[in-house]
């Protein structure tokens, strides 16, 4: 016997009963997103790893440890996408759909990033976006915050998710604050852990963020970002924080919090809950108001965020909040006799263009009427429609309840429809 064939570690299938999940979930972000005036943008998976080491930062984990990267047979570098921020933002400059214009985009879809598998985090991972291009001003940092809120009231989850926010300032402030940050860290550095050590300074914001205990401790007389803010920063800021609290949207400010991307610039925010065991990130993002002048457009202010999916259908399910999962199948069509089995996916094709929404299962591989109502029995349908020669002949169809104890009836095609019609109001 053939050796099995696995799917790769940390790349995992849906089957069936978790795709009504993901499809609930996924109608809700679309739904909530649309209702904000947002339109959709897809992208390929596959982009030159240029764009990556150039918007993410040569020097972060991502490039240096997590992307998957090859080389095609022309000799061309390609990456799998390890994030959409990048790839949007390459895909509205390329398009011309950025200069002088305002953008409201979101996308959903697969992400790549070569990291140990663990609860919630996979190597194939879904991710869901939102980026907004043209609109320098904090009622835009507002409106993608003000979405998220909106997000967690739709999943019923808001009381256990909490909002933290920090700025970065201008490039020009971080740069004089990662000089401060460096000098600090040079003084401890023998208390340091090799992780701290290593991004001391090719990334020392990150060390802020560190989940060592020691090194958090060393930090508390670290210098803080917000006494380096420009003035700019500083209003744009507190403008955001106005907003937030005339929408009654709680947050608490966190120094530390500095995302882990180089392309970020004043505003940062991640929403995270402690209902997944260890305190967990659920949706992270910012404004990135350089990087499509670092892909060799205009310069223009953007804005948005990203949330890993399996992670967000994750806490759904361990909180029971997704409700009642739609069926797969409403009605199962039987057939007893040769015309009648050439007719059942006829008046299947006339129930599903009558009943917008019916979802109807048609019996397959013939078999006699008991194995035909074992198949009705194992399937997600409610009904069964059962019908014979006699039957066919004088137009009527006999409807069998298979989840309620109700008796049997034998109606017209008619009055089955009008039956069948209350399935999916």
């Amino acid at each position: 016997m053939a050796k099995q064939i696995q799917a790769i570690r940390g790349m995992n299938d849906c089957l069936p009963g978790d795709t009504q999940v993901w499809q609930k979930v996924e109608s809700i972000l679309r739904d909530t997103v649309a209702s904000f005036g947002y339109q959709e943008i897809r992208f390929p998976i596959v982009e030159s790893t240029e764009l990556f080491k150039r918007s993410i930062g040569e020097v972060t984990d991502v490039v240096e440890k997590e992307m998957y990267t090859f080389e095609d047979r022309n000799g061309d570098l390609l990456t799998l996408r390890p994030e959409g921020t990048a790839v949007c933002a390459r895909a509205g400059n390329q398009h011309g759909l950025l200069y002088n214009q305002e953008q409201r985009l979101w996308y959903m879809g697969p992400m790549f990033r070569h990291e140990r598998p663990q609860k919630g985090r996979y190597r194939q991972f879904h991710q869901f976006g939102v980026e907004t291009f043209g609109v320098a001003s904090a009622d835009m940092d507002a409106e993608v915050i003000l979405m998220t809120a909106r997000l967690w009231q739709q999943f019923g989850i808001s009381e256990f998710v909490r909002l933290e926010l920090n700025s970065l300032g201008s490039n020009e402030a971080r740069a004089t604050y990662r000089d401060a940050l460096i000098a600090f860290l040079e003084q401890h550095e023998a208390h340091l852990d090799e992780d701290s050590k290593r991004r001391m300074y090719s990334n020392p914001l990150r060390v802020l963020d560190s989940k060592n205990p020691d090194v958090q401790a060393i930090l508390v007389d670290a210098p803080k970002l917000s006494e380096y803010l420009d003035d700019e920063s500083r209003q744009h800021f507190a403008n955001l924080c106005e907003r937030l609290e005339a929408a009654g949207v709680e947050y608490q400010v966190n120094e530390k919090l500095v995302r882990g991307l180089d392309y970020y610039n004043r505003t940062v925010f991640e929403w995270v809950t402690d209902s997944l065991g260890a305190q967990g990130t659920v949706c992270a993002g910012g404004r990135y108001d350089g990087m499509v002048e670092q892909l060799g457009g205009k310069a223009t202010p953007a804005v948005g965020f990203a949330m890993g999916m399996e992670r967000l259908v994750l806490m759904l399910k361990e909180m029971e909040r997704l409700g009642a999962l739609r069926r797969s199948a409403d009605v199962f069509v039987a057939a007893m006799g040769e015309q009648a089995g050439i007719q059942a996916p006829v008046i299947a094709q006339q129930l599903r263009s009558e009943i917008p929404g019916l979802r109807v299962l048609v019996n397959a591989g013939g078999g006699n009427f008991k194995k035909q109502l074992k198949r009705a029995d194992k399937s997600d349908a409610v009904v069964a429609l059962i019908f014979g020669e006699d039957e066919l002949a004088e137009g009527k169809v006999t409807v069998k309840y298979l989840r309620e104890h109700k008796e049997q009836v034998t109606l017209t095609l008619a009055e089955a429809k009008s039956l069948l019609s209350a399935l999916v109001d």
